[in-house]
């Protein structure tokens, strides 16, 4: 049995690159997973350098918990360059996400802490008790289990589950299907993701079945807000955002939505408007997994893209930003920006602002409108040179 652990729950937050590393630390996560350009399964994700390791540890500070996801399988004579990924790592994260074995073992070797990843699909407490004697801190539970296996689960060692994201139709994301058909691994993170598209059911003599909905590999996200109370009493110690290919704007507002969430019970209505929120992001429909009960076939997706309900189209970059007045000198590269317009700004370090446009000016002259090529000033909070700027579209 594991000691009561005293610490707080735990809110993960997914980075890709700096400007969702800057969206999810602003957005209030507790801790952010992210991988290097070697051995993650989100190999097609922008990802982090080695250099970009002590950057990474400088912009979360001591109160953000940095985990580095070394989740792939690993081959021989890959063993050398692993090494040295875990032994130049170690003075920048708080503990490796780990599926392969052999990294397991160099983690114990080299002294870092390493959670077990979900792709090890652990659903039973002899696992769970295997890898805590192996050395494991934590275990990522397999996304088939209901809320009372969970329970069970979480007397033995410390758990995390997911709380929110894509979905994987094959057990906890063990999927060949990609590299089946395009020669492309999902367990190498190389997944180009074929159950997303519309398939038509054949027999070898050319007979074709009519299904309701063509999407039958797709699974819609998993969304635990309406139900998130009875997920805090379930055991887990930490609660996981999917979502390492997403843009900053879903990890900035998923993040915000489930740190209300963790922090308070939500009234029926606050629910009710973080779920709009929640819309907003990319999406495929919303499932409630396999927590309450077995997904049917009202949990698979109805749409090979997202189901958001907005979306942005690219303006313009900042060229210079003044301080002292909060106005951005603006050019507009392509479309066309509105007085009233709601807009995000993107950048490395400024992560994502929301803003509406309140006024625009060419050489201290008001305007309603701005069109391609035109350099304007407008008011915005406190962004930088070089940010992007983006019109929130309604879908």
């Amino acid at each position: 049995m594991k000691s009561k652990s005293k610490n707080k729950f735990e809110l993960l937050s997914p980075a890709g690159d700096f400007q969702c590393l800057a969206a999810a630390i602003n957005a209030g996560c507790d801790s952010v997973y992210f991988g290097l350009q070697d051995f993650n399964m989100r190999a097609r994700a922008k990802n982090f350098k080695i250099s970009d390791l002590p950057k990474i540890k400088q912009l979360t500070g001591n109160k953000i918990k940095r985990y580095l996801t070394l989740n792939t399988i690993i081959y021989d004579n890959e063993l050398k360059k692993l090494e040295q990924i875990i032994k130049k790592a170690k003075p920048y994260v708080d503990a490796v996400i780990c599926s392969d074995i052999s990294v397991m073992l160099l983690c114990k070797k080299h002294k870092i802490s390493f959670h077990v990843s979900t792709q090890m699909s652990i659903s039973n407490s002899e696992t769970a008790k295997f890898y805590k004697k192996l050395g494991a801190k934590r275990i990522v539970l397999a996304r088939e289990l209901n809320l009372k296996q969970i329970k069970k689960i979480s007397k033995i060692i410390d758990v995390e589950i997911f709380i929110h994201g894509a979905m994987c139709v094959s057990e906890s994301g063990r999927c060949f299907t990609s590299q089946f058909l395009f020669n492309e691994s999902a367990n190498r993170g190389k997944c180009i993701h074929p159950c997303r598209r519309a398939y038509t059911v054949k027999d070898n003599e050319g007979n074709e079945l009519k299904i309701k909905n063509n999407y039958i590999f797709s699974a819609k996200d998993l969304c635990t807000l309406p139900f998130f109370e009875k997920l805090k009493k379930s055991g887990a110690v930490a609660f996981k955002i999917e979502g390492r290919n997403r843009e900053p704007e879903y990890v900035d507002t998923v993040t915000r939505v489930y740190r209300k969430a963790l922090d308070k019970k939500l009234t029926k209505q606050e629910i009710n408007q973080s779920m709009n929120e929640l819309n907003k992001a990319y999406n495929k429909g919303f499932s409630s997994g396999f927590y309450i009960k077995s997904p049917t076939n009202d949990d698979f997706s109805k749409t090979e893209n997202s189901s958001a309900t907005q979306t942005k189209q690219f303006i313009g970059k900042i060229l210079h930003f003044y301080p002292k007045i909060n106005v951005a000198l603006l050019k507009i590269n392509t479309g066309k920006l509105r007085v009233g317009d709601d807009i995000i700004i993107l950048g490395k370090t400024t992560g994502i602002i929301r803003a509406k446009l309140e006024s625009m000016e060419i050489e201290h002259k008001r305007i309603q409108q701005a069109i391609k090529g035109q350099i304007i000033g407008i008011k915005l909070p406190n962004c930088r040179k070089g940010d992007d700027l983006y019109k929130v579209v309604k879908k």
